[in-house]
């Protein structure tokens, strides 16, 4: 089973490592980082990098795509673009973390299927025919969407339990002592101060 998580310029790396994390353990995953050139790829921060370690033309039948978002996602990059559309045509599930969405949307992968995004870009998806939903990770067939950045870890340990069953899942979590126990209540627009969310909305 081949995993391909794709990187580009100005990602969010935790829409593409959460994954890593909890699909990388499936029983016979191959786990590779995959751009239009390999070698180093760095987030959004400029200061972090991934390193591809595959082309998109070397990677043609992923069994698992996952694509991480970031602020400003490459919708008229048309090179990834049709590959997302040539390997989607092959994949077991199609999976995108935050604005990644946005993507798939671009693509065409999306329209008329409900889905979910980062709050702040639920608009986007929704002008590329999306049903946008407020759930944390949206499974529409072969289609896993999940929302802003940390979602990609509950995305990767949901499809985890779906693909080697929920003691698989469990361990993995486990492993990862992923127990969250936030310092603050502000995760989302519906609980977050009012005063902050307009000013995220302003940015």
């Amino acid at each position: 089973m081949q995993i391909a998580i794709v990187l580009f310029d100005q990602f969010t790396a935790l829409d593409a490592v959460g994954p890593y994390q909890t699909l990388g353990p499936l029983p016979g995953a191959e786990t590779v980082f995959v751009a239009a050139e390999e070698g180093p790829v760095k987030d959004d921060t400029g200061n972090l990098a991934l390193v591809a370690t595959r082309t998109f033309a070397d990677v043609t039948r992923p069994d698992i795509v996952v694509v991480p978002g970031g602020p400003d996602v490459p919708v008229d990059n048309p090179v990834l673009r049709d590959w997302l559309r040539a390997v989607d045509t092959t994949t077991t599930w199609t999976t995108s973390v935050c604005t990644g969405s946005v993507l798939l949307a671009a693509a065409g992968l999306l329209e008329g299927r409900s889905a979910t995004t980062h709050w702040l870009w639920m608009d986007k998806i929704e002008q590329y025919g999306v049903r946008p939903t407020g759930e944390r990770v949206v499974f529409d067939g072969k289609y896993v969407t999940a929302a802003g950045v940390s979602s990609g870890i509950d995305m990767g340990l949901t499809l985890a339990g779906k693909i080697a069953g929920d003691d698989h899942a469990q361990v993995v979590q486990l492993m990862t002592e992923y127990d969250p126990q936030p310092p603050y209540d502000a995760g989302s627009p519906e609980k977050a101060p009012a005063h902050l969310v307009e000013m995220m909305r302003g940015l």
